[in-house]
Formats: C-alpha cells, structure tokens, sequence
C-alpha cells in the first residue's frame, strides 16, 4: 500500500450559486480554510502524490488558494458542465501519468477524513477495480443506493429507478470513489451520456466495471463526512462538526475545555497537552499554544506563539507576529501586534503593546501604549530586561529603554533611556489651594441659573 502510487482529482467546478454569493462555492470557508483546500489535505494525508484540480467558476481564485498549500497541483478547467465523469476526464492528462491509484474528491466536501480515502484505497490494492465511498442514513430519500452482494457493488441505483425493495436500502452513494489507475481512462471513456440530460455521469463506471469482470466494492463513511455544502445553511452546519470533531480530539489529546461548545478553533490551531482553554476563545489562523498554557475567557488569537505556562487574558487579543515566552503574561484587555514579549515579563491590563520587543521579567503597567505608528511607517520599541513601565505611560517609537530602567507613571517618551536610570516625561504638578471649592461654588451658581 505504501508503495502504491495515488492520484487525487479534486473536483471544483460547481456554481454553487445557491450560495447566493459573488465567490465560487468551494472557496468559502470552514475553520478559515476553503472547502476545496479541505478536500486537498484530506488527499494529500492519504498518500496522494499528486494532486489535479478540476476548475470552472472562479478558476484562478480557486487554483490560487489550493496552490498555496499544494504548490505542486495541475490545473484543469472543465469549460463545460457535462456531468462527474466529463469533468474528471478534463484531468486527462494527469491519468495518462500511470498512478496506481485514482481517488475523485469533490470540493465541497470538507469533513472526508484521509482514513476512509486509505480503506478506498486498500480495496484497490486488494484487487478491486472500482470502489465507491458510501455512507448509511436513515433519511435515504433522494440519493442513488449502493446495492451490495457477497461484498461486491452490483450497481448504483437512482432512486427514479429503484423498485420499493431497493428504495428501502439505507446505503447510499457518497460521490467519492477510488479507480484502479491502469484501468480508469478506459473505464471512463465508456461513459456515454444517453440520459435525459445528455451528461456523462461518473457512477455509471460500476456497471462498466462489471461488464468486463473487474470486481467493484464499497466502503462505509459516517453520514458527517460525505456532507456537501451548497447553501450558507449547509456551511455552518458542516461548521460546527467540524468543530466538534476538533474539539474532541483536541480533548482526548490532553487539553482541558471548560466549555467546548464556545470554543473556536482555526484548521490549523496548535494546542499542547495541558493548555486550558476557558469560555467564549476564538483561536484564528496561525495559533501554537505551549503545555500549561491558560486561555482566558473571551480571548482572540490569531497568528501567535504562546509559550508553556503563560497566561492570556481574559478579554485579551494576540494579533499576528505575537510570541509569548514561557510564564509571560498578557492580561484583560489587552492587546499585541507584532511583538515579541520574553519569560515572565508582565502586561497586566489595559495595555497595547506593538513592534516592540519586551525583555524577560519586565512589567508593563496598565493603560500603556507603545506608539508605534506615525501616520505612515511602524516604528518599533525596545524594552530591555527588569524594566518597570508605570501606568498610563506613552512610548513613542522608535525608542530603546535599557535593562532595569523606571519609566514614571503618567509619561510620554520620545527619547532612549539608558539601562538603570529613571525616566519622567509629563508636566510638572501644580496644586492651587482652595481653587477646588470655588470652581464648586462657581459651577452650583451656574447651575441656579440656568432656565428651568
């Protein structure tokens, strides 16, 4: 099995426009990857040693985001919807390369696990010509059944032309399959299109199967992984199992979530053993979260590096270029942007710490600012180690403050503190004696006069 070789075509040429949007349907989004990518990774895992993406609406967008993650895909537009198998065909080329394997995904499909393309795949190395992904339901109304005997698939039947005995069959047609790669062109080529609407339909290579005596067989998926979006409904479902499946392995795995079903989770998202994860976190892309790590409630990642045994939030935002050493802290309500913030160094609350660096065991008090932007360039600021920042202080970049420096409550900084030394940058104070009571009596005056 592991020396077989694997061809995967992807097929992403629907319209979807049931989608009711101005994007092709398989670049919307689940756990912040396209569905097409989806049905990619799931081949790649599998074994697929190339992948052929089949194109229609938005082609280049489409071949855009699969590329990005699959940089060594063929393209192949399908310029006219015919039918499954003609739009396999427009991957011609990529047949004609002689894999073992052939595995046809659709792009829409974001739950098929890489598991059950192995098991397809196995019943090829096992002798099968043909093996068709199928799913039990409950609810079999409108789908073609998988009629099985002895283990063999003797056919696909449509329901419009099933007899009551074959309609009562509760396993149904997944659309994915699994070709012998010496045998696919020719099967493929049989395919005619005599049906009421003249296109070439991919299941019909059963029954070209068995009419040359090639064994065709089926494997069984769960319902969830065969699910196709086609509407804006249908994708938040297929959202949240996905999430939910997520979720659980990520549970069995050793991470602890107080409240699942309020935790988001991107495709990518990175979680330890031993993070805690409490209510209402959203992790975006990009998120590595270190062991003993805790998430606090209502906390948005994306694109951050979090270090063992720190601590974020709650109400804290990690935005990307975020690195958090280990026993760090960024606390509630709180903000960081491109900004590396080393062990135990402290950014308790009300904070915006970006381009900057923070060094080891610095403390940041609460409403600080790194002010990094001056209208048009980021600037950056540097915070040595032991630094203490008093609340409610400005730092404007570029500006360096050295090891062990005191930085004032209350200051603006526009220049570079040496390590050690203690900066104060705000006005100085002046108390007026008895000005209080009368600008209180005054006002209470004002106040008699006014109209009522």
């Amino acid at each position: 099995m592991m020396t077989r070789t694997c061809l995967s075509i992807v097929l992403a040429a629907g319209e979807g426009t049931r989608m009711k949007s101005s994007r092709a349907k398989v670049l919307h989004e689940v756990a912040g990857l396209p569905l097409v990518c989806h049905a990619a990774e799931a081949a790649r895992a599998a074994g697929s040693s190339h992948i052929a993406l089949v194109t229609g609406r938005e082609a280049q967008a489409v071949e855009q985001a699969v590329r990005a993650r699959s940089p060594s895909v063929s393209v192949h537009l399908q310029a006219e919807r015919l039918g499954t198998a003609h739009a396999v065909l427009a991957a011609r080329h990529a047949l004609e390369r002689g894999f073992d394997d052939v595995l046809v995904l659709f792009g829409d499909t974001p739950l098929l696990t890489a598991e059950t393309l192995r098991r397809a795949r196995a019943e090829l190395a096992n002798g099968a010509a043909v093996c068709v992904v199928g799913f039990r339901t409950k609810s079999p109304a409108g789908y073609g059944r998988l009629l099985v005997e002895n283990g063999a698939l003797i056919a696909i039947r449509e329901e419009k032309d099933a007899s009551a005995e074959e309609r009562a069959v509760e396993f149904c047609n997944g659309g994915v399959m699994a070709l012998q790669g010496a045998r696919a062109l020719a099967l493929l080529d049989q395919i005619g299109n005599d049906n009421a609407k003249g296109e070439f339909y991919l299941t019909d290579i059963v029954e070209k199967a068995r009419e040359a005596g090639l064994a065709v067989r089926a494997v069984e998926a769960s319902e969830d992984e065969l699910l196709g979006v086609n509407t804006r409904l249908e994708l938040s479902a297929v959202e949240a199992l996905w999430q939910e499946r997520r979720r659980r392995e990520m549970m069995l795995s050793g991470v602890t979530m107080i409240a699942p079903q309020s935790v988001f989770l991107s495709h990518d998202t990175v979680l330890e053993p031993d993070v805690m994860v409490e209510p209402n976190v959203v992790f975006g892309p990009g998120v590595h979260v270190a062991g003993g790590a805790t998430i606090h409630a209502f906390s948005h990642l994306e694109g951050a590096e979090v270090g063992g045994k720190v601590s974020v939030g709650p109400f804290a935002r990690l935005r990307p270029g975020t690195v958090l050493g280990t026993g760090s802290k960024v606390g509630n309500f709180c903000e960081t942007k491109n900004a590396v913030i080393e062990e135990e160094a402290k950014v308790n609350h009300l904070t915006y710490i970006g381009d900057a660096h923070v060094g080891a065991r610095a403390n940041i008090g609460a409403g600080t600012i790194t002010c990094n932007y001056d209208g048009a360039l980021k600037h950056r600021t540097e915070i040595g180690e032991d630094v203490f920042v008093g609340s409610n202080s400005s730092l404007v970049a570029p500006i360096a403050i050295g090891n062990g420096a005191y930085v004032a409550s209350g200051s603006v900084l526009t220049e570079d503190v040496p390590g050690d030394a203690l900066a104060i940058g705000r006005g100085r104070q002046v108390t007026k004696e008895g000005r209080g009571k009368m600008i209180r009596e005054r006002n209470a005056a004002a106040k008699r006069a006014k109209p009522s």
